[in-house]
């Protein structure tokens, strides 16, 4: 009785083991959006903290499985495509890198932190639509930047397409350049304080 129990538990985790390696190794390719590009034209503005919130995103990011819409209002995971980070947390790091570069300024953070660093400026994004739907990419979003002593605020409302084909490489490409302008949008925004 005792060595049928053994044989029934060593199958039983033998299968367990082989569904979670079959997980592991079928799960396809893996995307990130958080690499920052080179801007092509920078400022030097090293006088200022600038802090950046974490960027909002849709529910429907915070699925691993890359989502593209059928319609306006039915999506469809694509299968063997899945997102290698959080995508909240990867935008928000590749915004901060991105400032950091397109100002030489190191003085880019995560908002909000502890008391030993004080903002001059804060950045708040919120995405409010990134996905692919035919045969483009789309990127609506609200940003706001505020300066914190003066509390005077610069918003801006945000859309732009970017042409796609139906593969998730390509659709990431395309999130990818669609993010870029905003984050140049963004820039200008925080130039202007």
């Amino acid at each position: 009785m005792q060595k049928i129990t053994s044989i029934k538990t060593k199958t039983f985790f033998t299968l367990i083991a082989l569904f979670i390696f079959n997980g592991c190794v079928s799960s396809g390719s893996y995307y990130v959006l958080s690499q920052a590009p080179q801007p092509a034209v920078t400022y030097t503005n090293k006088s200022r903290i600038i802090g950046v919130e974490k960027v909002t995103v849709p529910e429907y990011l915070y699925k691993r499985e890359i989502a593209v819409a059928k319609t306006s209002s039915q999506i469809s995971l694509l299968s063997g495509a899945v997102w290698g980070e959080d995508l909240d947390a990867g935008l928000t790091q590749r915004l901060i890198s991105f400032l950091q570069k397109k100002f030489h300024q190191p003085s880019v953070y995560a908002y909000p932190w502890g008391l030993d660093r004080e903002a001059t400026v804060k950045v708040n994004v919120n995405i409010t639509r990134f996905i692919a739907q035919g045969d483009r990419v789309y990127l609506d979003a609200n940003w706001e930047v505020t300066h914190i002593s003066t509390k005077r605020r610069k918003t801006g409302l945000f859309t732009t397409s970017v042409p796609t084909k139906s593969d998730a490489a390509s659709i990431v490409s395309a999130m990818d350049k669609a993010f870029g302008v905003l984050e140049e949008e963004v820039a200008q925004g925080v130039k202007s304080f």
